[in-house]
């Protein structure tokens, strides 16, 4: 269920960028910026391999130039977080034309280390807030 809600909501964006970008010249590749009417956010889950040594981990992502590559310049980092057995959360911001890089990184220096979970988010806490406030 979680996963069709993925595709469809990616397809979604993808449609939407698509009609923009016929109307538009894309960027080159890493030199959009994000603003509020082409940004997303993505939240991005790397569950690491419990099986193996954090030294052994820490290793590979050397070797695959994990802290080198990402995040990809202009690629805004809303959070970063560890989550005790499970691996690290990081929110991410950037334009809806760049997904593909940023998967792209991902699949070439986080496989192995992490198993990669991806969700597409949306900031609610303006909205969330207010409906607090306006119950109290």
């Amino acid at each position: 269920m979680q996963r069709r809600l993925l595709i469809t909501l990616t397809l979604a964006a993808f449609t939407a960028l698509n009609a923009q970008a016929q109307t538009t010249a894309a960027p080159a590749v890493g030199s959009a910026a994000a603003t509020p009417d082409n940004a997303m956010l993505l939240t991005v889950f790397l569950k690491h391999d419990q099986s193996r040594p954090l030294e052994e981990l820490n290793a590979q992502l050397a070797k695959q130039n994990f802290y080198k590559a990402f995040p990809p310049p202009g690629v805004e980092v809303v959070s970063w977080t560890v989550v005790m057995g499970i691996g690290q959360i990081v929110v991410l911001r950037f334009p809806v034309s760049r997904l593909r890089e940023v998967n792209r990184v991902l699949e070439d220096t986080a496989w192995g280390p992490y198993r990669t979970e991806f969700f597409p988010t949306y900031d609610y806490k303006a909205v969330g807030l207010g409906q607090h406030e306006k119950a109290q």
